[in-house]
């Protein structure tokens, strides 16, 4: 008897400390992968910028693009008319972006705007090229930090889920400054993840596109890949603890936040970029995404390209893509 009773309260012990042990374990999982300044602790930037270079495409005429066309933006950001705006998000954080102003040659300022999103432990200046070519094209361009990101506080990084309504913060702002405004939403990974999340919101008339450069399908998706990628672990059951916990403490749903879902609800037309060589998003996550969309919408697959490398990959197709997409429908 006495033997049962020991061996009923080593099994008990061994529970509890399995329970504390799984709890402290997604606990510590959801700071590495969305909290920056636990991140750092861990040093797991670093590690995450490493594994990220490590992975990408490397090929002379990347390079030699990117070269370009990082000289072609640090001229026009020196030039350009812009200014730092912040909003304050729903639960009071601090917003940061900073928009570029064109005025054509009679003086005249275009009504045309786009909205640049960076991706995952990203920040807004890694949008500037891209800015750079919109305003080439007579675009007034706004370009957020998201939350927990750059400038702008935050307790998560959203993975677009919660940005998606942080950025109808910026769409008012926007609509303020010009209430004949026309805007595109353009995102590269996270920030494409979080253009198509916001197609599936009940946007302003004034949206009138969304372009998507290599977008997820979903977080629980992304996160379940990465687990493997990053952590080497495996997703179930610590991924089910992790979103528990997300859930709690930074109070968003991985498993509701789907891009695949919302663009299935939108009447927008949406272009899909993507990478065939991305080794952080698979490329059939853009099929997905494509065959998800109900309305207008355009699949450009650039051969030889890694994550967020299209438009060095291939500039003149990239951007000729976009500007004859948008033109298809006014712009």
């Amino acid at each position: 008897m006495r033997k049962k009773k020991r061996i009923k309260k080593i099994l008990i012990i061994l529970a509890v400390l399995f329970i504390i042990l799984y709890v402290a374990v997604c606990n510590i999982l959801v700071s590495a992968a969305l909290v920056p300044s636990f991140m750092e602790r861990l040093e797991a930037f670093q590690s995450l910028t490493e594994q990220g270079l490590e992975a990408q495409v490397h090929t002379d005429d990347i390079q030699q693009n990117r070269t370009e066309s990082l000289s072609e933006t640090e001229e026009w950001v020196q030039s350009a008319d812009s200014e730092e705006l912040s909003v304050t998000s729903e639960d009071g954080y601090r917003l940061v972006a900073r928009a570029f102003y064109q005025k054509d040659e009679n003086g005249e300022q275009s009504h045309k705007w786009v909205l640049l999103l960076h991706g995952y432990t990203g920040w807004k200046e890694e949008m500037y090229p891209i800015g750079c070519r919109y305003a080439a094209q007579g675009y007034q361009v706004l370009v957020p930090d998201l939350r927990c990101s750059g400038e702008s506080e935050g307790d998560f990084i959203g993975m677009g889920w919660t940005d998606r309504l942080d950025n109808m913060l910026w769409l008012n702002m926007i609509l303020e400054k010009d209430p004949e405004a026309e805007i595109v939403i353009h995102g590269q990974s996270m920030g494409a993840a979080c253009a198509l999340m916001m197609s599936g919101e009940e946007l302003p008339d004034n949206v009138k596109a969304i372009v998507s450069d290599s977008a997820y399908t979903d977080v629980y998706s992304m996160f379940k890949k990465q687990m493997r990628d990053w952590f080497h672990l495996p997703a179930f059951p610590i991924l089910q603890g992790a979103g528990m916990m997300l859930m709690l403490r930074g109070g968003y749903n991985i498993w509701e936040a789907s891009a695949l879902e919302a663009v299935k609800k939108t009447d927008l037309p949406v272009l899909i970029i993507h990478g065939t060589e991305d080794a952080f998003v698979p490329v059939s996550m853009a099929q997905e995404l494509y065959d998800a969309v109900p309305g207008e919408k355009e699949l450009l697959l650039v051969e030889g390209a890694g994550h967020v490398q299209a438009q060095d990959k291939d500039p003149d197709t990239y951007y000729g893509t976009v500007f004859s997409f948008l033109e298809q429908y006014g712009f």
